[in-house]
């Protein structure tokens, strides 16, 4: 289960050795911002060309979900920069 928690940059890594700290910072791991999903049979998909439309489950202006590596670990807003789309984290999750 997640709940909001406050996000000071530290999170709880700071409550280690530096040593350690500084070990996981340098890790990469795939983030994915979930802007809805939608559940197709297999023959639709494969009916999909260019210029398909899927209709997702989320509405316009709702909040997106910050997923790492499969774990949600945020939540957030869609918002455009420039010509290119960006997340506002508006929660930071904590796992329990």
């Amino acid at each position: 289960m997640a709940e909001d928690i406050n996000f000071d940059g530290m999170g709880d890594a700071g409550d280690g050795d530096e040593e350690t700290t500084g070990a996981i910072y340098g890790i990469s791991v795939d983030v994915t911002a979930v802007l809805g999903t939608a559940t197709m049979p297999i023959s639709q998909i494969l009916k999909l060309g260019r210029g398909a439309v899927v209709e997702l489950e989320r509405l316009v202006g709702e909040e997106i979900e910050l997923h790492a590596e499969d774990n949600l670990i945020a939540k957030g807003e869609v918002v455009v920069i420039e010509d290119r789309l960006g997340v506002s984290i508006t929660k930071i999750m904590k796992r329990h």
